[in-house]
C-alpha cells in the first residue's frame, strides 16, 4: 500500500512537472530577413535561454508563466526587449536592428574635412597641420593643401569655394573669434593669429555646415583646444625668426597650458634679400594660454591669447612717384570661456562667452587711420539623447560688435565712421539615424540683425547612407546669410545695407579604410543680396545696393594614403571651380581675381629611421587667375600665368628631445605673380600703366631648435613643427 502511494505521488509530480514546461521557439533574423547566428535569447529574471543557430533558429524550455520579458541581444544589434504571452510565443520571427552607435556606423561628411584623435572620419592629423612642407607652422597654410580653398599668396587668408576670405569664420571651443587673423597692409599676407600648439582637432566646413554656426557664407574653421595635455613639460624655441617658449602643468581635476613666442624678422631680412622696401620688419609679442578644470560631469576651460604686432615699409603705387609709407601698430587680445557638460537623463549644456579687441594706428604717409572693434558672443546650447535613433539640439547665439574708426589727413578733413551691431539667433536641429547605415540631420537657423533691421531664417539640411562598410554617400543643403564686411557698414549712416546670402547644395562620396582615404565632392553655390557700390574705391559717398548675385560649382578630389611604402604618407588634392559674380564696381558677371579655375596640391612625409628624420615636400599649382586691364574693352579679360610652389622641410632628431628643424619654401625660386596694379588715369600715349603684385620674396628660410624638458624622457615638439 506505501509502495502504491508512493509511486502514485511521484508520478503526478513527474506529470506536473512535465506539464509545467513551457517551450520557446523562433527565429532570430536582421532587417533584411537575413539568419543572425549566435544571437542570445532567454526569460528575463530566468536561466532560461538558447542560442541561435546558423539558420537563425532557436528553441528552449521555461518554467515561468504568464506574461514575462524575453530578451535577445547579439553584439552588433540593438537589445531586443518585449513583453510576450510564454504560452503562445512558439515559431515567432524577431528582427533586430543594428546598433547605430557602432564605429562603423554612418556619419555626414558632406563639406566637412577634419582632423583630429577624435574624429570619426580624420582627412588630417594634428600632426600634419605642423609638419607639412611650406606651412611654416601656419594652420591656415596647412589648410590650404585640403580641396576646395585658393591659394592667394598676397592675401594669405582662408578663400573657400569662390568665396572671400571675409565669407570663412573661425571659431574656437565653438566660439567665434571676431579677429583669427594678424594686421597687414595692402599685398602682405598675413597668418593666423593661432599656434596649432595648444589645439587637438580641426573642422574646416567648406560648405553645408550645422545650424550651430551662422554669419559665414562659405565656410568655418572649428579649432578645439585639447581637453587634457600629455604631461608637465616645457618647451623652448629657438628660431631664425624669434624665440619661443611654453609650458605645461597638470594637477589632479585641472591644468594650465602657456606659450609665448617673439618674433622679429630684421636679422633674417639682413641676410635674405626682399621684394618689399622695409623701414622697420614685422615685429611681434603674443602668447596663448588655456586653463581647464575637471567637473564629474563637465569640463570647464578658459582661453586667452594677446598679438602685439607692428611694420613699417615703403610700398611702391603705380599712381604716384614716390613710394608709400605704412606704419602699423596693432594690439590684439582674445578671451573665452566655455563649459561642456551632462545633466539629467541624457542632456548636454554647451555654454561660453568670448571677447576680442583690436586696435590699429596706421599712418600711410600724412594720413592717419585709427581704428578699433570689440566684438563678444554669449552661446547657450542644449543637446538631448531622446534615443538611439534621434538627438535634438536648440540653442541660441547672440553677437555684439562696435567698430570705430577716425581718419586725419593732418589737413582740413577729419571724419569718423563706425557701427554698433547686435545679432541675436535662434536654431535648433535634429539628428536622425534610420539605421547605421542611413542618417540625417534638418534644422534651421533664425536670426535678428539690429544694424540691418532684419530678420532672415535660414533651412539646413543633410543626409548621408553607407553604401559598404568602407563607402558611403552624403549630401548636404543649406541657406547662409552674412552681414556685409566692415569696409561696406562702417558708412551704415549713410547707406542702408541688407545681408548678403548664399544657398549650398553638396553631394559627397567618401571611401576609407585603415591607411587610406578618398573623397570626391560636387558643390553648387548661388549668391544672392551681394553689395555693390558705384565707384573705383570705396568711400562715404560711394551709392551702395545689395543687387549683386553670382555662383561657385566645382568638384573637389582627395586622395591620402600611407599603406604605399612604409614610413611614406602622401595626399593629393584636386579642386575644379568654376565661378563668376556681379558685385562691389563689377560692370557684368566675371570670375573675381582670386580665383584660378585648377588647383592641385601634393604632400608628401617619409621618416628615415636610419638618419632618425622625417623630411617632407608640398608642391602647390593653380591655373592663372583673372585680372582687369583697362586697355582691354572687355573686363577682367587678362590672365596671370600658373602659379607653382615646391616647399622642403626636414626634422632631424639630435636627441630624442632636442629637434632641429629646416624648410624652406618656393625651392626652385618659381617666379609667382598674384596679379597687377593698373594707374588710374592713361599716360599721355592713352595707355594705363601697370606693376606686378608679386611675392614679398622669391623663397622664405627657416631654421629651429626645439628643446622639450620633461621627465617622460620620449616626448618631443616633432607634433609642434
Amino acid at each position: 500500500m506505501k509502495t502504491k502511494l508512493l509511486f502514485t505521488i511521484s508520478f503526478l509530480c513527474i506529470t506536473i512537472f512535465t506539464f509545467a514546461q513551457t517551450t520557446i521557439s523562433g527565429k532570430v533574423v536582421d532587417q533584411k530577413g537575413k539568419p543572425v547566428t549566435g544571437a542570445n535569447i532567454y526569460i528575463d529574471g530566468t536561466y532560461d535561454g538558447a542560442t541561435s543557430s546558423e539558420t537563425g533558429d532557436f528553441s528552449f524550455e521555461t518554467t515561468s508563466t504568464g506574461n514575462q520579458f524575453i530578451i535577445i541581444s547579439f553584439l552588433l544589434y540593438e537589445t531586443f526587449k518585449k513583453e510576450i504571452d510564454v504560452t503562445n510565443f512558439k515559431n515567432q520571427t524577431v528582427k533586430l536592428r543594428e546598433n547605430v552607435n557602432a564605429l562603423d556606423a554612418v556619419v555626414i561628411t558632406a563639406g566637412t574635412l577634419e582632423s583630429g584623435d577624435k574624429a570619426r572620419v580624420s582627412v588630417l592629423k594634428p600632426l600634419d597641420i605642423v609638419t607639412t612642407a611650406g606651412s611654416a607652422g601656419n594652420i591656415i597654410a596647412a589648410l590650404q593643401t585640403l580641396p576646395g580653398t585658393q591659394t592667394v599668396g598676397e592675401d594669405g587668408r582662408l578663400f573657400v569655394r569662390g568665396g572671400e576670405a571675409s565669407e570663412t569664420q573661425t571659431f574656437v571651443d565653438g566660439i567665434r573669434v571676431a579677429q583669427p587673423y594678424g594686421a597687414t597692409t595692402n599685398n602682405l599676407p598675413t597668418r593666423g593669429r593661432f599656434s596649432p600648439f595648444l589645439f587637438s582637432g580641426i573642422a574646416f566646413s567648406t560648405g553645408g555646415y550645422s545650424a550651430e554656426y551662422g554669419e559665414a557664407l562659405s565656410s568655418v574653421l572649428l579649432l578645439n583646444t585639447q581637453d587634457e595635455p600629455d604631461m608637465n613639460k616645457t618647451e623652448i624655441a629657438l628660431m631664425t625668426v624669434g624665440l619661443g617658449l611654453g609650458n605645461t602643468q597638470k594637477w589632479k581635476k585641472s591644468s594650465l597650458s602657456v606659450n609665448t613666442a617673439y618674433i622679429n624678422l630684421a636679422p633674417y631680412q639682413a641676410v635674405i634679400p626682399q621684394n618689399v622696401d622695409w623701414n622697420s620688419p614685422y615685429q611681434s609679442l603674443s602668447g596663448e594660454t588655456v586653463y581647464r578644470y575637471h567637473f564629474t560631469n563637465g569640463i570647464f576651460k578658459l582661453y586667452a591669447a594677446f598679438d602685439a604686432s607692428k611694420f613699417d615699409l615703403n610700398q611702391k603705387n603705380i599712381n604716384f612717384e614716390d613710394k608709400i609709407r605704412t606704419d602699423l601698430n596693432n594690439n590684439n587680445f582674445y578671451l573665452n570661456a566655455s563649459y561642456k557638460g551632462t545633466f539629467g537623463t541624457g542632456w548636454q549644456l554647451t555654454s561660453g562667452i568670448s571677447y576680442g579687441y583690436s586696435v590699429n594706428k596706421i599712418k600711410y604717409d600724412v594720413n592717419d587711420v585709427d581704428n578699433d572693434e570689440n566684438a563678444a558672443q554669449l552661446k547657450l546650447k542644449l543637446r538631448k539623447s531622446v534615443s538611439d535613433y534621434f538627438k535634438l539640439s536648440f540653442g541660441a547665439d547672440y553677437f555684439i560688435t562696435k567698430f570705430n574708426e577716425n581718419f586725419d589727413n593732418n589737413a582740413n578733413i577729419q571724419t569718423s565712421n563706425g557701427y554698433d551691431s547686435n545679432i541675436a539667433a535662434f536654431y535648433t536641429e535634429g539628428d536622425i539615424l534610420f539605421s547605421k547605415n542611413l542618417a540625417a540631420k534638418v534644422g534651421f537657423r533664425l536670426s535678428n540683425n539690429s544694424l540691418l533691421n532684419e530678420t532672415n531664417i535660414a533651412p539646413r539640411a543633410s543626409i548621408a547612407y553607407k553604401v559598404s562598410k568602407s563607402s558611403q554617400f552624403s549630401f548636404a543643403y543649406g541657406d547662409f546669410t552674412q552681414t556685409p564686411v566692415v569696409d561696406y557698414i562702417k558708412y551704415s549712416k549713410y547707406h542702408q545695407f541688407e545681408s548678403e546670402k548664399a544657398r549650398h547644395y553638396i553631394l559627397n562620396y567618401q571611401f576609407t579604410k585603415p591607411g587610406q582615404t578618398f573623397r570626391a565632392e560636387g558643390y553648387y553655390k548661388d549668391y544672392s543680396n551681394l553689395v555693390q557700390y558705384d565707384t573705383r574705391d570705396i568711400a562715404y559717398n560711394s551709392v551702395f545696393n545689395n543687387n549683386g548675385s553670382g555662383y561657385a560649382k566645382g568638384l573637389d578630389l582627395f586622395w591620402r594614403d600611407s599603406n604605399l611604402y612604409k614610413n611614406l604618407e602622401y595626399w593629393i588634392s584636386y579642386s575644379y571651380i568654376d565661378s563668376e559674380r556681379q558685385y562691389k564696381n563689377f560692370p557684368t558677371m566675371a570670375t573675381p581675381g582670386f580665383i584660378g579655375n585648377h588647383s592641385l596640391s601634393i604632400v608628401t612625409k617619409y621618416f628615415i629611421t636610419d638618419w632618425k628624420s622625417q623630411i617632407g615636400f608640398t608642391n602647390s599649382y593653380s591655373s592663372g587667375r583673372p585680372y582687369n586691364d583697362p586697355n582691354q574693352t572687355q573686363f577682367m579679360n587678362g590672365k596671370t600665368k600658373s602659379y607653382n610652389s615646391l616647399s622642403f622641410n626636414w626634422a632631424y632628431l639630435l636627441t630624442t628631445q632636442k629637434i632641429l628643424y629646416f624648410s624652406v619654401s618656393n625651392i626652385l625660386g618659381s617666379q609667382n605673380v598674384f596679379g597687377y596694379d593698373y594707374a588710374k588715369l592713361p599716360d599721355a600715349n592713352g595707355v594705363y600703366q601697370r606693376q606686378a603684385v608679386v611675392p614679398t620674396a622669391d623663397r622664405f628660410f627657416f631654421l629651429g631648435f626645439f628643446w622639450t624638458i620633461s621627465k617622460n624622457k620620449n616626448d618631443n615638439q616633432l607634433k609642434n613643427l
